[in-house]
């Protein structure tokens, strides 16, 4: 079973190797004859997540050593990427555990439910994503991990998307140049693979070039109000975190339908009726609460996604890496080690945390939102009569230590506004007008006005400005 998460605040370290315990406020994980197992003030019990002897199995698995794998295993948990997610540890440890022992069957999602994190053996995987939301976290660390050590490991643990078994594949550890392997003559290239090098070298002198260019044009004072907005993206090498709010979502238990259906033959007999037709209920009718369940696979507003596709075309035309975190896929360590974009307001808790004491900021009473302006009180943006209202804010020097932009509305076609604004050079150079000539340098908060028409957003209107 795994290690119980309820003592809040704990950080375990896994032991990996033959020696002694890691402990931390009496919880120790011991290494005993291959096996992991958790000791406390309440006794010792075996878990299932296991660092299996190396001496024991055969000593390659997929093609690479056993013992470098564990080594390798070791290096990632006890990374920075890893250090706040004692799930993350208990994760990669046992799926890589099972993978090493030949255990590939047991790696499904109803079982890592019920032997790691303790989920009865019946529970609804549908309605509880707890291994897919921790698999997608592992692999965003394990990215972020390799991202900062491209050259530095002979192994490379993976956990292909749609799987839950571990790949590993060994690396060519690259040599600094003072290394005696370094200066050692090297072997010659066979001939077939000079194409692929040339290729690569010409790659790579576009890029410099590419990049030589940019830093040119900077310097050169030639860049567009865009590039000069977007430029501090560049100070970190991590990729752009794109991250979409997801609102809780939920939809008719099927139960429901079967009910409806015994009243009218024929209806919602299949999924495809039951996701693209809406269940013609009484208003009269009582339900049940028992008659809604949750449905985690939808939930992304149409506004919010054309924001997120607006920024994604614009990080392709700047030569930016950027990746996508939906709803709660993403956590403050992942704003700690990358720049990030928020798309969405009060669906998405990084938004409504990061620009709570700003001045310009989302407010709610009684399920009337609007923006609220908290240096002046009177001052207060509504969207009414096919209108939105929206806030770009660029904070250079965030709680996080790491640019974080927000692009959030009332509603999702306030925050496709904001995103117009911001990836569009003649709406930002119209937008920021009126900005102090050092803008470049200042954090900043942009209000959008946008008239909205058949759910989609028009193009956004500056209708106030701060920067500090």
């Amino acid at each position: 079973m795994g290690i119980d998460e309820s003592a809040q605040g704990l950080m375990l370290e896994v032991s990996l190797g033959q020696g002694p315990s890691s402990c931390r406020d009496n919880v120790c994980l011991n290494v005993v004859k291959g096996s992991l197992y958790q000791s406390s003030s309440m006794g010792v019990r075996a878990r299932s997540v296991a660092i299996p002897d190396v001496h024991e199995e055969s000593p390659m698995v997929d093609g690479v050593e056993r013992a470098a794998i564990q080594r390798e295993l070791e290096a990632i948990v006890r990374s920075s990427f890893f250090r706040g997610s004692s799930r993350g540890k208990q994760f990669l440890a046992y799926v890589v555990q099972h993978k090493l022992e030949g255990h590939d069957e047991l790696l499904k999602e109803r079982t890592i439910g019920t032997e790691l994190f303790r989920r009865p053996v019946d529970y609804a995987t549908g309605d509880d994503p707890v291994v897919r939301v921790q698999a997608g976290e592992v692999r965003r660390r394990l990215e972020q991990y390799y991202n900062a050590v491209p050259n530095g490991s002979k192994v490379r643990i993976t956990l292909p998307v749609g799987s839950y078994v571990p790949e590993f594949q060994g690396n060519q550890v690259e040599h600094p140049v003072d290394s005696p392997l370094a200066e050692s003559e090297p072997a010659p290239l066979p001939r077939k693979r000079f194409p692929v090098l040339w290729t690569v070298v010409v790659i790579g002198l576009v890029s410099f070039a590419a990049v030589s260019t940019m830093r040119v044009r900077r310097k050169a004072g030639h860049e567009s109000v865009l590039e000069q907005f977007w430029s501090p993206v560049f100070a970190s090498p991590q990729a752009v975190l794109i991250c979409l709010s997801k609102p809780v979502f939920y939809r008719p238990s099927l139960d429901l339908y079967r009910r409806y259906s015994k009243t009218h033959t024929g209806t919602f007999t299949t999924e495809v009726e039951r996701l693209n037709r809406g269940l013609p209920l009484n208003p009269r009718e009582k339900i049940l609460w028992g008659d809604m369940v949750p449905f985690t696979e939808f939930g992304v507003a149409a506004g919010d996604v054309y924001a997120a596709n607006r920024l994604t075309q614009l990080f392709g035309r700047i030569n930016k890496p950027s990746q996508f975190r939906i709803g709660n896929e993403y956590s403050f360590d992942d704003l700690r080690n990358s720049p990030a974009v928020l798309v969405g307001a009060f669906s998405n808790w990084g938004t409504l945390e990061i620009t709570a004491n700003l001045r310009f900021v989302f407010a709610e009473k009684e399920v009337s939102f609007w923006i609220q302006d908290r240096e002046a009180p009177n001052r207060t943006w509504r969207g009414e009569d096919g209108e939105d209202f929206g806030i770009v804010t660029r904070l250079l020097d965030s709680k996080t230590g790491q640019l974080v932009i927000t692009v959030a509305g009332l509603a999702a076609t306030g925050s496709d506004a904001a995103a117009q604004l911001i990836s569009n050079s003649e709406y930002l150079h119209e937008g920021l007008r009126g900005a102090p000539p050092d803008w470049q340098k200042k954090n900043m908060q942009v209000v959008v006005q946008t008239h909205v028409i058949n759910g989609v957003a028009g193009p956004p209107h500056v209708v106030a400005t701060y920067f500090w």
